[in-house]
C-alpha cells in the first residue's frame, strides 16, 4: 500500500482532530502545527586534518573548514556527518511551495568528548554562505569550549553546498539541497536546519552528539544566516513544530514577531545605522556593542591559516582605512549565549544594554577620539588604545570590516601616564560589564592578563 506523503498525512490528522473540536476542521488546522521529521543521519564520516597526503586528492581526506585548533587538549572532538531526508520548501512570505523533497547534505559537530565536560547546550549555526562558500562564523573557539558547548555547523543553502560539491566530489559530490534542481532559492533551507535540530534532540541509530544529550538547543546565524533564521522564525515557524529553544540572531536582522522563543539579538556598531528600534520585551532583547565591527579581527584571524589550507590563499582587501576593529564582540556573544541559555531553561530575561548615540544630524555620536558613544562599552572602547570603529569604505566587503588605528606613543602617555593607570581602567571596564552581565568573568581575566602584558603607561 502506498503511503500518505508528509504534507497528505498532517492535513489528515488535522482534520479529523478538526471535527473533536468546536471549531471544526479548519480551526484544527490553525493549531496543529506540521511535525518535523527525524532525518536520517550517517557518519561519522572518515577523515580529520591535516588530512592524508598519500591520498590523490587531500581534500577528499578532511571536512571542508575543519578547523586547526587543538581541540583534544580541552577534551573536545570534531566531526562530520551526513543528513538525508524529505524536507518541505517555503517562500520566504512563508507559503508552502514544496512538500517532501529529497535532499542530503552535512554538518560538521564540535563537542566535549564526555558527558561530564558538556553544560547541555547546542549551539546549531546556520552556516553563513555570504563569501560564497560555508563559513562557521560564530565558531568562536576559546569561549565555546570554555564553557562546555557543543557546536554544529549545518550546511543548509544551496551556495554552500555546491561549493562542497565543487571542493571535493569524492567527499561531497552527491549532496544536494535544490531537489535536484528545483528549488535553487534555499526553499528547502528552512525545514533541512530544522530537521537537524531534531536529529540532535532525538537520535536515531547514528547519533551526531554522540554520548552527549541535549537539554537546549539554541539556533545561532550571523549576518545574512540571520536574516534566514527571521524569516523562519517569522514566517515558517508559526505553522511547524517547535525545535529550538531559543534564537541568537547576530549581526543581522531579527524576527519581527514575538513568539514562544526567546530571540537574542546582538548587533555590532557597524549594524547600527538608525536609531528607530523594535524596543525590548518578555521575548526579545537587543544589545548594540560601541566600537565593533560585523566582521573584525577575531574571525578574520582565525580563519586566515584555514583558508590558506582549503583554498590556496586567505582574501585580501585594499579599505579605505586600516581595517578590522579588534574590539572583541565575540565576548559579548559569550555572554549572551549564556544569558539566552538560562532564559530558555528557567525563563530569566537577560539585562537591557543601552544603545548606541545618534547625534541631531542622524549620524552615530562620538567622542573627542572618534569612538562611539553609548551602546555596551568594552574596556577596549573604555579603556583605548587605539580608534576601534563599526566603520570603513573601499573594494569588496571593506565597509564591515571596521576600523583599528593604533594611537602613538603621545596620546597613550596622554591617556595613561601610568601602566598601573591604564590596566585599573581595564579593570574597572570590565568590572562594571561582568556586574552588568554583558561580559564573563573568563574573558575579563584575558583582558587584564593581555594589558599587564603590554607596554602602554611604561617608559
Amino acid at each position: 500500500m502506498t503511503m500518505p506523503s508528509r504534507t497528505s498525512r498532517i492535513l489528515l490528522t488535522a482534520m479529523i482532530a478538526g471535527a473533536l473540536t468546536a471549531g471544526g476542521p479548519a480551526a484544527a488546522a490553525r493549531q496543529a502545527p506540521e511535525p518535523v521529521p527525524v532525518p536520517t543521519v550517517e557518519g561519522p564520516v572518515p577523515g580529520t586534518v591535516p588530512g592524508d597526503p598519500s591520498s590523490p586528492d587531500v581534500r577528499d581526506t578532511y571536512p571542508w573548514m575543519s578547523t586547526d585548533v587543538d581541540l583534544a587538549s580541552a577534551g573536545y572532538v570534531e566531526q562530520e556527518f551526513y543528513v538525508s531526508g524529505a524536507a518541505d520548501g517555503y517562500s520566504t512570505a512563508g507559503d508552502l511551495v514544496g512538500s517532501d523533497v529529497p535532499y542530503r547534505t552535512r554538518i560538521i559537530v564540535r563537542r566535549p568528548a564526555h558527558p561530564a565536560r558538556f553544560n547541555g547546550t547546542v549551539l546549531a549555526e546556520w552556516q553563513n554562505v555570504t563569501a560564497g562558500y560555508d563559513l562557521d562564523a560564530l565558531w568562536s573557539h576559546e569561549q565555546i569550549m570554555r564553557a562546555g558547548y557543543a557546536w554544529v555547523g549545518i550546511s543548509a543553502q544551496r551556495v554552500g553546498v555546491d561549493h562542497l560539491r565543487r571542493w571535493s566530489p569524492a567527499r561531497y559530490g552527491n549532496l544536494d539541497v535544490t531537489g535536484a534542481g528545483r528549488f535553487t532559492a534555499d526553499e528547502l533551507s528552512y525545514d533541512v536546519f530544522a530537521q537537524v535540530a531534531k536529529a540532535l534532540r532525538r537520535p536515531g541509530r547514528v547519533a551526531p552528539l554522540g554520548g552527549l544529550k541535549a537539554r537546549t538547543v539554541l539556533a545561532v546565524g550571523a549576518s545574512q544566516s540571520a536574516g534566514r533564521m527571521t524569516v523562519y522564525y517569522d514566517a515558517v515557524l508559526p505553522r511547524t513544530e517547535s525545535v529550538f529553544d531559543g534564537f541568537a540572531n547576530i549581526v543581522g536582522n531579527a524576527p519581527s514577531r514575538e513568539g514562544a522563543e526567546p530571540v537574542f539579538q546582538v548587533l555590532s556598531e557597524t549594524d547600527v545605522r538608525t536609531p528607530v528600534r523594535r524596543p525590548d520585551g518578555d521575548r526579545f532583547r537587543r544589545w548594540e556593542v560601541a566600537g565593533t565591527a560585523h566582521s573584525g579581527w577575531h574571525g578574520q584571524r582565525y580563519r586566515q591559516s584555514i583558508l590558506e589550507r582549503d583554498l590556496g590563499a586567505a582574501p585580501s582587501y585594499d579599505c579605505a582605512r586600516p581595517p578590522f576593529s579588534r574590539v572583541p564582540l565575540h565576548h559579548v556573544i559569550a555572554a549572551a549565549y549564556d544569558h539566552l541559555t538560562r532564559w530558555a531553561r528557567q525563563g530569566v530575561r537577560p539585562p537591557s544594554a543601552p544603545p548606541l548615540e545618534f547625534g541631531p544630524d542622524g549620524t552615530k555620536a562620538r567622542d573627542d577620539l572618534g569612538l562611539a558613544r553609548g551602546g555596551i562599552r568594552l574596556s577596549q572602547v573604555e579603556a583605548p588604545t587605539a580608534l576601534n570603529t563599526g566603520d570603513n569604505s573601499g573594494e569588496s566587503f571593506c565597509f564591515l570590516f571596521g576600523t583599528h588605528i593604533p594611537f602613538d606613543r603621545p596620546q597613550l602617555d596622554a591617556l595613561y601616564p601610568s601602566h598601573g593607570r591604564y590596566v585599573s581602567a581595564v579593570v574597572k571596564a570590565d568590572r562594571h560589564n561582568v556586574r552588568a552581565g554583558y561580559l564573563l568573568p573568563g574573558d575579563a581575566h584575558s583582558n587584564l592578563r593581555e594589558a599587564a602584558a603590554s607596554d602602554v603607561g611604561k617608559d
